[in-house]
């Protein structure tokens, strides 16, 4: 702050989904995750409106007493359809999603096994679980590496009830777990496979239903987890798998009973956001493309994009401060970006996240290409 170099907690004074007013000017907005630009969409407002019109701007309790209405088990049930599975359960957040879940599952003598980078959400979780029910462990295995993992699990105790708990898509870099390797790795050690699909859901395969359908690996997958504040345009999260699972979350979970629920117009966003995502898939297409094409022009600039796949594109600077500086310099050029340091990447890795929307037009995908290549070039980034 000092220094100058304090990229964080900036206000936006008005959101026009893929540009934004901050500090007085425009701003081309590559560092958001509202994936499918739903948030500014009329009917996703309207359907908000609406909402507050019937039943008020809060549920004022849990869902465990007063604040369950028939919009949450409406969602749930359109959910657990789109996802594939038996039954779903709505959380008021995506990290209370994870923390509710994980903490309720594991116990005394069971082992959580996690990808080292996945997001902090899911550590929260077993942290919980672990002060909850002591005696409950915690392995960790190198990112997205299956002879890792292979390895790790070969040390345990066969009949230890173990679960693998990892990213779909990974939030900081873009890369999708190797899920086909992660599940035949899981059924060799007897384990239970949840997947944190924040970043995937909306935004990979062919219909927007994510990494499992990326793969096309649906039963094997016991849980699958999303928070709404993503492609869904909204505030909250659920957790689906088996019927009897979801049901026992439902009545142990502690962010869900000591937590107000979700409010009508976020619930309504969701149910808006997801008929859209259902009737027009060309929207994750275009999504799909705008990622693969930015992933193409960063990398023809020189710049090292990592093992990215999807609209998360990293620019792997290695510096903090020469990260700042990039951050600097592309905000004062009218891009905003996420600059990320230490201990959210590794300390070599310091990074520019962007990431993208499918209401970014060509024009602004290309002046934020420029604009990033004249300004790499001046910096010596490339």
């Amino acid at each position: 702050m000092e220094q100058g170099f304090y990229p964080y907690f900036k206000p936006i004074k008005e959101n026009h989904g893929p540009r934004v007013i901050m500090d007085g000017k425009e701003i081309i907005m590559i560092g958001s995750n509202n994936y499918l630009g739903l948030t500014k969409d009329p009917r996703v407002q309207e359907a908000a409106i609406k909402a507050i019109e019937k039943y008020g701007t809060s549920c004022s309790g849990s869902r465990f007493l007063n604040g369950t209405l028939e919009l949450h088990e409406e969602l749930e049930a359109k959910l657990a359809v789109f996802v594939r599975k038996e039954s779903a359960l709505c959380f008021s957040t995506g990290y209370q999603s994870n923390l509710g879940a994980i903490s309720t599952l594991v116990s005394k003598d069971d082992t959580i096994i996690t990808d080292k980078t996945n997001h902090a959400s899911i550590f929260d979780g077993i942290f919980l679980s672990a002060g909850l029910h002591m005696g409950a462990n915690v392995k960790r295995y190198k990112h997205n590496d299956m002879d890792d993992l292979d390895r790790v699990l070969s040390h345990l105790d066969p009949e230890m009830p173990k679960m693998i708990i990892t990213d779909g898509v990974f939030s900081m870099e873009g890369d999708i777990v190797n899920l086909p390797k992660l599940v035949e790795i899981g059924k060799k050690h007897n384990c239970r496979i949840y997947v944190d699909d924040a970043h995937g859901l909306g935004v990979e395969g062919a219909t927007g239903r994510g990494t499992l359908e990326h793969y096309d690996i649906w039963d094997d997958v016991d849980l699958i987890m999303c928070t709404f504040s993503k492609s869904f345009a909204s505030l909250g999260g659920f957790i689906a798998g088996n019927k009897k699972v979801i049901q026992y979350i439902k009545h142990f979970a502690r962010p869900l009973i000591f937590s107000a629920s979700m409010p009508p117009a976020n619930i309504a966003s969701v149910l808006k956001s997801l008929e859209i995502i259902q009737n027009e898939p060309e929207i994750v297409h275009h999504l799909q493309n705008t990622g693969k094409k930015m992933i193409k022009g960063f990398q023809e600039i020189g710049f090292n994009t990592g093992e990215s796949q999807t609209p998360i594109v990293p620019l792997v600077i290695g510096d903090d401060m020469k990260t700042f500086n990039f951050w600097g310099a592309l905000f004062q050029s009218g891009i905003y970006t996420n600059p990320v340091i230490s201990p959210a990447v590794p300390p070599d890795r310091s990074l520019i996240r962007t990431s993208y929307m499918a209401t970014h037009t060509d024009n602004d995908l290309d002046q934020v290409l420029e604009t990033v290549k004249k300004i790499g070039k001046k910096m010596d980034l490339i």
